[in-house]
This record gives C-alpha cells, sequence and structure tokens, in this order.
C-alpha cells in the first residue's frame, strides 16, 4: 500500500521554467489539477512530501496551501531526505511512489518500486521509471500518478466520495 508520495518541483510539478522579473522576484507557474489530487490524496489520509534541490519561498507556499506533509528544500542528497522521511514515518520504500523528471531524481528513485515520470523527462529518467506518463511536467502529470495509484490502490471510489458531499 502507497504511503507516501514523493514530488520534485521544477519539471514536475512545473514546467521547469524558472522566469525571473526585473525585480528579481522568481516566478512558477503550478497546474490546478495537480494540486487538487494532492490535496485529495492528504484527504485520504496519505502522505505527501516535496524534495527539491533548490529553494523558492513560492514553492513553500504553494506545499502549505496543499497540506504537503513534509516540504524539504535545497536537499543535494535527495535518496539520503528520502531515506529520513521513510524514517520518520516508520514504513518501507514499498510503501512509497515517487515523480521526478531528471538525473538529480535518481538516487531517490531507485530506492523505491513505484516510480513516474512526466512525458517530458530526461530520456534516461523516462526510461528508467515503471510509469512513463502522458502528461508533460507541469501540465497534469502529478495529478495522472495519483489517478493511477487511486485505481491501484482501490481508492478510487473513496476519491469520488470526496466530491459528492
Amino acid at each position: 500500500m502507497i504511503e507516501l508520495i514523493v514530488l520534485d518541483v521544477d519539471g514536475t510539478l512545473t514546467d521547469g521554467k524558472i522566469y525571473y522579473s526585473n525585480s528579481g522576484d522568481e516566478i512558477k507557474a503550478f497546474n490546478i489539477k495537480d494540486g487538487l489530487m494532492i490535496k485529495s490524496w492528504n484527504t485520504l489520509g496519505k502522505k505527501s512530501a516535496i524534495i527539491t534541490g533548490r529553494v523558492s519561498k513560492i514553492v513553500e507556499r504553494r506545499a502549505k496551501e496543499l497540506d504537503i506533509t513534509f516540504i524539504r528544500q535545497g536537499i543535494r542528497d535527495k535518496a539520503g531526505e528520502l531515506r529520513k522521511i521513510v524514517d520518520e514515518l516508520n514504513i518501507s520504500f514499498d510503501n512509497v511512489a515517487i515523480i521526478g523528471d531528471d538525473m538529480n531524481d535518481f538516487s531517490m528513485l531507485k530506492l523505491v518500486k513505484k516510480t513516474f515520470a512526466p512525458y517530458d523527462a530526461s530520456a534516461f529518467i523516462y526510461d528508467f521509471v515503471n510509469y512513463p506518463l502522458n502528461k508533460k511536467g507541469g501540465e497534469g502529470a502529478v495529478a495522472e500518478m495519483i489517478e493511477i495509484l487511486l485505481k491501484e490502490e482501490n481508492l478510487y471510489n473513496k476519491f469520488l466520495e470526496l466530491w459528492q458531499k
């Protein structure tokens, strides 16, 4: 049973582009469909984590909006950080699913059995994962991943019940 989803940010939750304003502000766009599915996953009693190499106030804000359980930014050793989270939750790597799009995600992807990549992920990562997705990063790839998990984990009907009230 998957208890934790782990999300990279740039290239999965976003399209991988980073915009800077003239005043130096960083701008990222997040897909509302991804957000709805992450929030639903958490509402079903599951956990979620962001593990990203960059640090951004925008990411922190979005993660808090979605009730993401663990927010880990500025992480160089993503596998090591994932080990800490798994230990804290007292679960095994068999209870974890990850979405990543590039080589900096490889170390944590190889720890788990349920791995996902957006359609526009690096070729190496896309060929490596168990679930190559049809959606691009920032265009619903995370929502697609969660939908697959809900169906495989027999949670789809519980998910639908969230919206029948």
